[in-house]
């Protein structure tokens, strides 16, 4: 995410008070996982949500492979099932990049009256998106980022430098409670090569170094549990003595915390997850592994793009602000849930 995202207009963990189901994750959802949670529209004559001109939404997404993508996909069209002036065209979910620019094409070719694209690969997308904006369709642009900002009217996503700092923020603020000044902490992160793993990375170790303390060992993993149990093995196999452990993504846990039960040291540290699962949450509600808290990067925002996509369409703005257009940049927050307030964002958890 580029510095002008982070620094979005930032709204709280449910976009635009969008509901949730919830980058990096694994694990199909099915009909029986938590359903996604929508804002239902409102009936006044004034609201933004009123009834309003008819508009055609096109939606496109990477394949629901993992559970962080299977929500944003299902709260996308359980959202726009919530108002009668919206018709929906989603294209199949699709990891193929050519495949996505074609099936994005194929949209506009339709005249759809507004695109929401969270792209496999914003760079490669850029362009068919670009065409869009100059055929006259506005697109909003689900959180993996355009090359550039001609290729969309609003950005949508998730903080991931913002994740790390909360993270850290955190694991700093129990390590002071224990009154540990130089603790042991590590780190199992995503893939190494991806923006949003170093700005997750970067995040973390601000948040840390602020408070005195540094990340002592790192391992990357690429965002599944087989990878994220071996490289906890070597990370725990070099470091005889750990405080804290801050692992990015949570389906990419379930190894995590394989391995470190494999080791039987599940009750010398605490960690922290991210992106917030329902097994996550679970596991910190029930207060029994070392998983005390997960950072979130809530799908809500599909639901919210979609939001944004009607108002966009019918000329509208969000209700609560004084703009009289629907804002440029969006950024959600990437909340804290602890044992304290795991209960009101279960509903928002991605299985």
């Amino acid at each position: 995410m580029s510095q002008l995202h982070r620094r979005g207009f930032l709204l709280g963990g449910a976009a635009l008070g969008a509901g949730a189901l919830l980058t990096g994750c694994t694990g199909n959802s099915s009909d029986n996982d938590t359903g996604p949670q929508v804002k239902a529209p409102a009936s006044g004559s004034g609201s933004p949500e009123a009834p309003g001109k008819p508009v055609t939404i096109g939606f496109s997404a990477p394949a629901a492979d993992h559970g962080w993508t299977g929500a944003v996909s299902l709260n996308a069209k359980a959202q726009a099932k919530q108002f009668a002036d919206v018709t929906l065209k989603a294209t199949e979910g699709t990891n193929d990049v050519n495949q996505q620019i074609q099936q994005v094409q194929t949209l506009i070719d339709a005249k759809v009256d507004v695109l929401v694209i969270l792209p496999y690969d914003g760079k490669a997308l850029t362009a068919v998106a670009r065409r869009a904006m100059e055929g006259g369709i506005p697109v909003v642009n689900l959180d993996r980022v355009f090359a550039n900002a001609l290729s969309y009217r609003t950005w949508i996503g998730g903080d991931n430098y913002g994740m790390g700092v909360n993270a850290g923020t955190y694991i700093a603020s129990r390590m002071k409670q224990a009154g540990k000044a130089n603790p042991v902490v590590v780190e199992v992160a995503g893939i190494d090569n991806l923006e949003l793993t170093q700005q997750r990375s970067q995040g973390f170790r601000d948040a840390l170094e602020a408070a005195g303390m540094k990340v002592a060992a790192r391992q990357a993993a690429d965002f599944t549990a087989a990878v994220g149990q071996r490289v906890t093995a070597q990370l725990l196999q070099a470091n005889g003595k750990i405080d804290a452990l801050w692992n990015h993504d949570d389906d990419q846990g379930i190894g995590v915390m394989a391995a470190i039960k494999q080791a039987g040291r599940d009750n010398e540290f605490l960690m922290v997850g991210g992106a917030g699962s329902k097994k996550a949450m679970e596991d910190i509600k029930a207060d029994n592994t070392p998983l005390k808290a997960t950072v979130l990067y809530p799908p809500s925002m599909a639901s919210s793009a979609i939001i944004l996509a009607r108002m966009i369409g019918q000329a509208k703005a969000p209700g609560d602000l004084a703009e009289l257009e629907v804002p440029a940049s969006i950024t959600t927050y990437s909340a804290v849930v602890t044992k304290e307030n795991v209960d009101r964002y279960l509903p928002t958890a991605f299985s």
